[in-house]
């Protein structure tokens, strides 16, 4: 039995493959967008379809948080550790452990939050990061929501074996479904060898999978890199896990992903926020794709990231929140806001598509969400629309979302959240 179909009609529509445009109307038909554009010529060709008229609002592809670690959503973010990432990397890992010796449980509620932050903001497709893919997976398939589920794997020096046993769980399809997908993330040059690096980027190769790793995130991973000293190895010390025998490379995080291969490869890379001009122009030859993450990038206090270079320079870049752990919720147009207010005469239209097209193609998906297009998923959000830039107005007032549609069904309210900003 077909669904019914449903004439979305409102104040202006917002493609993000095009510019927005006023009164204009979707179509859905099966879960899908049938038809974009003006609503009278629509309702004629659609008789007898379901009507929502919404002349006061702006409606958006459902919003795409590229980069996210779901099973850290009830861990907060504190005060701010300015250059001590090692005792917050440690921090978290005290944090998991006081909320409980049940962590399935604990992995469990938190995946589940982050899914309800994640709907309440508008965001329907997920780039997310975990560790315990076994506990967050057969969560993730049955919530409404898109992911790209990255399994992640690491393991050095001592902890070696633990990369093998991450891999195997990490490849696991078992609870893979439309709208779950399977991907895979060796964590970073500080976590994972240049063996196990090769070893995952030719298994992603191999089976078509999507791609992500942790590159340029500190300053201190190049000197882990060349010499086996700073920061990463006090880590490893204090955990009783290093040893010797890890092989050093003499450059930088990005020149050791070049090497690699990962460049050429269309993997999502978080963060980036250390990279220099020659990196640049190795980035621009490539395929690969980088995640800025604004409010996470504040907490750590670095320094300005290259987002407006790279993409003059034709990469691909998009956003997204991090972690509970580093920020103060998974409000990815909150992330948006802030990179307005760095940038305020950076296009409005082009700010949106870090969080929809851009995100998409991130995670792979711009095949099925990212734009209202013909065809792809009727994953929508709409907005109150003020003024002659609506896309603008939303980035300059703590609004939320109005309404949300996930594969054309609208999506009930989700609790109300303590952000105050979200009240009303």
């Amino acid at each position: 039995m077909r669904d019914r179909e449903l004439i979305i009609t409102a104040g202006w529509i917002a493609p993000m493959d095009r510019p927005a445009f006023r009164d204009g109307a979707v179509v859905v038909s099966n879960g899908r967008i049938n038809a974009v554009g003006d609503p009278r010529g629509l309702a004629n060709a659609h008789r007898g379809a379901d009507v929502i008229d919404l002349p006061r609002s702006i409606v958006l592809p459902g919003l795409v948080n590229a980069h996210t670690h779901l099973e850290l959503s009830t861990c907060r973010a504190g005060d701010s550790p300015g250059a001590h990432f090692g005792e917050w990397i440690l921090g978290i890992r005290k944090q998991l452990a006081a909320q409980g010796d049940d962590f399935e449980a604990v992995v469990s509620r938190a995946v589940r939050e982050g899914v309800r932050q994640s709907l309440r903001f508008g965001v329907t497709t997920l780039g997310d990061v975990s560790q315990q893919n076994h506990f967050t997976r057969p969560v993730l398939r049955d919530l409404p929501i898109r992911c790209v589920s990255y399994g992640e794997t690491l393991g050095l020096a001592k902890n070696r074996p633990r990369h093998d046993e991450l891999l195997e769980r990490a490849l696991d399809a078992t609870h893979r479904t439309d709208r779950l997908r399977i991907g895979l993330t060796p964590h970073a040059p500080y976590t994972v060898d240049l063996n196990d690096y090769q070893r995952c980027f030719q298994i992603a190769r191999e089976r078509a999978l999507p791609l992500a790793t942790h590159l340029a995130e500190n300053p201190e991973e190049r000197q882990f890199l060349e010499h086996q000293t700073g920061l990463f190895r006090d880590i490893w010390e204090s955990l009783g896990m290093w040893e010797d025998s890890v092989e050093t490379y003499r450059g930088s995080p990005i020149a050791f992903a070049h090497a690699i291969g990962l460049l050429d490869y269309p993997t999502l890379l978080a963060h980036v926020n250390y990279c220099d001009d020659a990196e640049l122009a190795l980035l621009s030859r490539g395929r690969a794709s980088v995640v800025y993450c604004p409010r996470t990038h504040a907490y750590f206090g670095h320094p300005p990231h290259q987002w407006r270079e790279m993409l003059s320079r034709g990469v691909n870049v998009a956003v997204g929140t991090d972690s509970c752990a580093s920020s103060p919720d998974v409000n990815l147009v909150d992330d948006l806001r802030l990179l307005r207010s760095i940038a305020p005469d950076f296009p409005s239209q082009d700010v949106w598509e870090m969080a929809t097209a851009r995100a998409a193609r991130a995670v792979r998906m711009d095949d099925e969400v990212g734009t209202i297009t013909r065809g792809k998923r009727a994953d929508l959000v709409a907005f109150d629309a003020e003024g002659a830039n609506p896309l603008e107005s939303i980035l300059r007032d703590p609004r939320g979302p109005t309404h949300l549609w996930f594969d054309g069904a609208l999506s009930p309210p989700a609790p109300a959240s303590p952000d105050p900003t979200l009240r009303g």
